[in-house]
């Protein structure tokens, strides 16, 4: 139930009003600072796996580990502690990081194609040139370092089947990087308020009721994208390509964009 309360409190609408999404969270309990298994001990999960039996590291503590090139393949991360954790380079292509912590985590260079990461903790996280290419990407970003990020095809769109914790979807907020590629993203509803993305691709992305408040664009393609009803107060919007090819009329706010 904690893990629960833990998400509303990052994901909901509460956010987009200034609270941290980390509010009345103990970030020094040993389940968020300490790890159960060594280095030694997770490669050798790793080896024991099979196609049918993918390693298990549900609700495992591995905070604060180097982990960096390993392969994790189809792992099972659900609820994992991984704040602090070391992943550099590291695979984790088609793995389900569902509801895990990863704080402050160093993912720079790894590859998450196609994961799940619904409700992930991803905040102040380093993902420069991490790859969540067609990834479920409805996870807390805030602050997050995203330089030459890929989420082609991710999936940051809210959860409109169940709300009864609140809105379910990919938070943005503050985070930060140059060239990221957006292209046919799902990002309906998604949380991009003051977030620094210059020259980010959204080529054909679907940013429909999004918010864009405060965000930076400068430089960004939108050809294709769809802004229906995106929220663009304050927006930033020079320099931008594919205008012309782009519903950007159909935004709300957008006399109050920074054109």
């Amino acid at each position: 139930m904690k893990h629960l309360l833990i998400v509303f409190l990052t994901l909901s609408p509460l956010s987009a009003l200034g609270q941290s999404p980390l509010s009345g969270v103990d970030m020094t309990l040993p389940k968020m600072t300490q790890a159960q298994m060594s280095r030694a001990d997770v490669v050798a999960r790793l080896a024991a796996a099979t196609a049918d039996a993918p390693a298990d590291f549900t609700r495992v503590w591995l905070n604060n580990l180097d982990l960096s090139g390993l392969d994790f393949s189809n792992a099972i991360l659900r609820a994992t502690s991984l704040n602090g954790t070391n992943l550099s380079g590291s695979t984790l292509d088609g793995s389900i990081l569902s509801q895990s912590w990863m704080i402050g985590a160093d993912l720079s260079g790894a590859s998450l194609v196609g994961a799940e990461l619904f409700q992930t903790q991803l905040s102040q996280a380093d993902l420069s040139d991490t790859d969540f290419t067609n990834a479920r990407t409805a996870a807390d970003f805030t602050k997050s370092n995203l330089n030459r990020a890929v989420f082609k095809g991710a999936d940051f769109s809210a959860d409109m089947r169940n709300q009864s914790m609140g809105l379910m979807r990919g938070v943005l907020s503050s985070a930060r990087g140059s060239d990221v590629d957006f292209t046919d993203a799902q990002m309906s509803r998604a949380d991009l308020e003051f977030a620094k993305l210059p020259n980010a691709n959204f080529t054909n992305a679907d940013l429909s009721m999004a918010t864009l408040g405060g965000a930076d664009l400068t430089g960004a393609k939108l050809s294709g994208a769809d802004f229906t009803n995106a929220d663009l107060t304050a927006t930033r919007l020079t320099d931008v390509r594919g205008v012309d090819q782009t519903n950007l009329g159909a935004a709300k706010n957008l006399d109050r964009a920074i054109r």
